[in-house]
């Protein structure tokens, strides 16, 4: 049961609106590839670890079950924006309009990446935020950078051997795509570590400000269940 009567702080908004639209840009930007130091990657690694550090930092203030509504947000926006370019892509431009090409490059996701992107993402962010969870129950709140690195490692990690295998089976050498999923968790890790100082002060400015610290004790981590 969701309690739309609920009322909410306009930073967990905030929070919420970032997380979706880093979900959607990553999208977008995972159309584009680049080489990191002779590694092949995709430009979505410039935004998707930061899905993870705001997973991370709703799931410290506010608690999983309104990261979940958070993560349950960000697929609905998601499918409706990639819905509504595979839509636009479909429709047969205008005889002035030259840039179809182009148009389809970004917007037109194969169906096979789509599925694979979708799912990738549910189960790596409902990762991610059960372990953040669980961690900071067993550890009495204590260790943050280690919670927030070891939830991003295995969120990452279920996140890249979905995705991949889904995605690009068939198409990139079993060799290869298993080194490729390997430096994506490495390298969106790395990303964490580089960018925790700012995490931590902005979980503690968060805390203070909305004088709130949960801890999930008998709380139900059904997916489905949307009760914040």
């Amino acid at each position: 049961m969701i309690y739309l009567k609920e009322k909410v702080s306009i930073l967990f908004m905030l929070f919420g609106m970032l997380f979706c639209a880093c979900i959607i840009t990553a999208t977008i930007l995972e159309t584009k590839q680049i080489d990191v130091g002779g590694i092949g990657v995709t430009c979505g690694l410039l935004v998707f670890p930061i899905s993870y550090i705001i997973n991370d930092c709703v799931c410290e203030v506010w608690g999983y079950g309104k990261a979940r509504i958070v993560i349950w947000s960000g697929f609905a926006l998601n499918f409706f924006f990639v819905l509504l370019g595979a839509l636009s892509d479909a429709l047969p431009g205008a005889p002035y309009w030259h840039n179809e090409e182009g148009f389809h490059a970004i917007f037109g996701l194969a169906p096979r990446i789509a599925l694979a992107s979708f799912i990738a993402f549910l189960v790596g962010s409902f990762v991610n935020a059960y372990v953040m969870s669980r961690m900071k129950i067993s550890s009495k709140g204590r260790h943050f950078p280690l919670r927030a690195i070891m939830s991003t490692v295995y969120g990452e990690s279920v996140d890249s051997i979905i995705f991949f295998p889904i995605a690009f089976y068939g198409v990139i050498p079993n060799k290869d795509l298993m080194l490729l999923i390997l430096w994506q968790v490495i390298l969106k890790t790395l990303y964490e570590v580089v960018v925790l100082p700012v995490t931590m002060r902005v979980v503690k400015a968060v805390k203070k400000i909305e004088d709130k610290d949960t801890y999930d004790h008998g709380m139900d981590y059904n997916v489905f269940h949307l009760n914040g």
